[in-house]
C-alpha cells in the first residue's frame, strides 16, 4: 500500500477514493481529503467545524407593563430585530421602544450575545415617550406635506385644461372670429377659483416652490384673456365700423343721383 510521509503526521495511509484520518506528533486527530488528482490534502477548517458555526437559538423573557412576552431568537441578533419581534406581540412601533437590560437600555444596533443576553434571560421594555411624540409630529408633517403634493397635483391638471381653452380662444380672436364675452369671463373666473386653491396650500421645499411656479402660470393666463377681450371688443368694432360707412357710402350716392335734374334752355341768345 503506498504511503505519504509528512514531518510531523508520520505515514498516512491513502484511502481508496476517500478521506482518512491520522494523529500527529500532538495526538490529534487530522482529517484528510483525497483530490481528483491523486493529491491527499488536509481538509477546509469550515467543513470540519460547520457543526460549530450553526449559531444557536435562545429563548428570552421581556417584561411590557404588567405582561411577560417569551420570544425565540438567535443569539447573534440585534436588540433592533428583537424589537421588531415585540412590535407583533405589544403593537408597539419598534422606534418607540426602550429595552433594558441589566439595568441599561441597549441601542437596537448591539447584538445580544455581545451585551451578555443568554437562553432564559430577562429584559424589560418601555415607551419612550418623547422618541413617540417627536415621531408622531414627524408623522403628521409627512402626512400633511403628501396632501398637499396631491391637491397640487390636482390643481396643476386643471390649470393645464384650462390653458388649451385659453389657447383656442387666443386662435380664434387673433384669426379675426369674434367670440362671446360671457365665455372670457367665465374662463377668467375660473383660473381665479384656482388661484384661491392655490393660497391654501402649505408646504415647503419643492411644493413651496411648484405652487408659486403655478401662481405665476395662471396670473399669465389672466393677462393673455384680459388683452383678448380687448382684441375682441376691436374685432367687433371694425366690423360695424365697415358696414356702417358701407351704408354711408351708398346712402350719398342715392341722393346724388336723385339731385341730377334736366337741364332746360330758357333764354334765347342772338347769334351773329
Amino acid at each position: 500500500m503506498l504511503g505519504v510521509k509528512s514531518r510531523n503526521l508520520g505515514t498516512v495511509p491513502a484511502a481508496k477514493g476517500g478521506a482518512t484520518s491520522t494523529s500527529g506528533g500532538g495526538g490529534g486527530m487530522t482529517a484528510w481529503e483525497l483530490r481528483p488528482c491523486g493529491m491527499l490534502v488536509q481538509k477546509r477548517n469550515s467543513d470540519v467545524n460547520q457543526s460549530q458555526n450553526v449559531v444557536p437559538t435562545i429563548k428570552v423573557k421581556v417584561k411590557y407593563c404588567s405582561s411577560y412576552h417569551e420570544i425565540t431568537i438567535k443569539s447573534q441578533a440585534t436588540f433592533g430585530e428583537l424589537k421588531k419581534m415585540l412590535a407583533g406581540r405589544t403593537g408597539l412601533n419598534p422606534l418607540d421602544q426602550k429595552l433594558v437590560y441589566k439595568d441599561k437600555e441597549r441601542d437596537s444596533k448591539s447584538y445580544l450575545d455581545v451585551a451578555g443576553v443568554k437562553d432564559g434571560s430577562r429584559m424589560m421594555l418601555f415607551i419612550d415617550v418623547m422618541r413617540q411624540e417627536k415621531r408622531l409630529v414627524e408623522d403628521l408633517k409627512s402626512a400633511k406635506m403628501d396632501k398637499a403634493k396631491l391637491s397640487l397635483m390636482e390643481i396643476t391638471s386643471e390649470i393645464d385644461k384650462l390653458a388649451k381653452e385659453v389657447g383656442n380662444l387666443e386662435r380664434e380672436i387673433y384669426g379675426g372670429k369674434k367670440v362671446n364675452e360671457k365665455v372670457l369671463l367665465n374662463l377668467i373666473e375660473l383660473l381665479m377659483s384656482q388661484l384661491i386653491k392655490l393660497d391654501g396650500i402649505v408646504g415647503d421645499g419643492d411644493v413651496k416652490l411648484q405652487r408659486r411656479m403655478q401662481v405665476k402660470r395662471v396670473q399669465k393666463f389672466i393677462e393673455n384673456l384680459d388683452l383678448l377681450k380687448i382684441q375682441n371688443s376691436k374685432v367687433g368694432i371694425s366690423k360695424s365700423n365697415i358696414s356702417f360707412e358701407q351704408k354711408l357710402v351708398s346712402s350719398m350716392e342715392k341722393q346724388r343721383d336723385s339731385m341730377k335734374w334736366p337741364l332746360v334752355v330758357t333764354t334765347e341768345w342772338e347769334k351773329f
